[in-house]
């Protein structure tokens, strides 16, 4: 679950300061909720009885093995678009 200082091919510096990734943690959000509200969704379909609450926190302990790979994703994300808008030279 590391990632890299510097890109092993272009060698493109990853983390530019202190708290650089936070912007990804919003990506994160942004990919987790969708993810959340679609297995709530699927759970409700099986389990129509259930209260909201319930099939919620069913959704997310579904969504925790998946939290990883969301998290790994944002920080690639976050980088594109970073290197997008701040080019380094």
């Amino acid at each position: 679950m590391t990632m890299n200082s510097h890109c092993p091919a272009c060698g493109l510096k990853f983390e530019r300061g202190p708290g650089y990734f936070t912007g990804a943690m919003y990506f994160s959000y942004g990919m987790g909720i969708p993810i959340i509200a679609l297995l709530t969704l699927i759970i409700w379909r099986f389990q129509p009885d259930w209260a909201l609450y319930q099939l919620v926190a069913l959704a997310w302990v579904a969504f925790l093995p998946l939290v990883p790979l969301v998290w790994r994703y944002s920080r690639v994300i976050f980088l594109y678009i970073d290197r997008y808008f701040d080019p380094e030279d």
